[in-house]
């Protein structure tokens, strides 16, 4: 068998079992222990990082829909919003790079909320239902979300409203439209079908006018306008449905 001994008197196997232990030793030491500890963290570090960023994201549209609500969104600037925030413009660029990025962040936002609202509040009614009943019920879940969120009134109905959010308040006008026209040609499935989308477009458009009144107003006078708003759609639709809703 070859001599596998060094010139230095040790062998191969020995030098591979110092090395193996050296490994080990290493590997036990404080510093490495704390290499491996600290791994997990590196990892969670960007995550902490986007969450930060978040909660500035958020922070920064929630003192925007302020200023949009005060000054409108013409008059309203990237200053105004920053100080509203609390924060430096410098800080506002990090994130957005002008006034319009923050409104069709904020409005796109508050669409995907709107959406699900107008969804459940044009949801198809129960025959059973009284006519009082399901209009109350429909105007106070549109209602809600406005005086909940006023930037969004503020935002689709100002002069100078950026272009992406017109396109989708516009879209979602027609989607509110068609939903109407489908609970209004339940109710009366022999009536003409334009007659449906012009009674159809006469609601939505007092609806529009009462929460414009609703917005101007705070408190018993804000109630009074709701309840006005309601009274007004009730005696509009009263012939058109007739006893179709309330039958038990």
């Amino acid at each position: 068998m070859p001599d596998t001994t060094q010139k230095d008197g040790t062998s191969e196997a020995a030098q591979r079992d110092g090395t193996s232990e050296a490994r080990t030793s290493k590997a036990g030491t404080p510093e490495a222990r704390a290499s491996k500890a600290g791994a997990p963290e590196k990892e969670q570090a960007p995550r902490r990082r986007q969450a930060r960023g978040e909660r500035r994201v958020t922070q920064l549209l929630e003192a925007a829909a302020q200023v949009f609500c005060t000054t409108g969104y013409t008059a309203a600037s990237t200053n105004a919003i920053a100080r509203a925030a609390g924060v430096s413009p410098g800080t506002l660029y990090q994130f957005f790079p002008n006034k319009e990025a923050i409104a069709i962040e904020l409005g796109d936002r508050l669409m995907h909320e709107m959406r699900e609202a107008y969804g459940e509040a044009l949801a198809p009614v129960d025959p059973a239902t009284p006519l009082e009943e399901a209009i109350g019920s429909a105007v106070d879940r549109f209602m809600a979300f406005n005086t909940d969120h006023p930037a969004f009134f503020a935002l689709m109905h100002g002069p100078d409203v950026p272009g992406r959010m017109a396109e989708a308040h516009d879209q979602l006008h027609t989607t509110v439209i068609g939903r109407i026209e489908a609970l209004l040609g339940s109710l009366v499935p022999g009536a003409d079908p334009a007659d449906v989308t012009r009674t159809a477009r006469v609601c939505l458009g007092i609806y529009k006018a009462g929460l414009e009144l609703v917005l101007a107003h705070q408190g018993a006078e804000r109630a009074a306008y709701i309840r006005e708003t309601k009274d007004v759609l009730i005696r509009y639709l009263e012939p058109l449905v007739g006893d179709r809703l309330g039958r038990t």
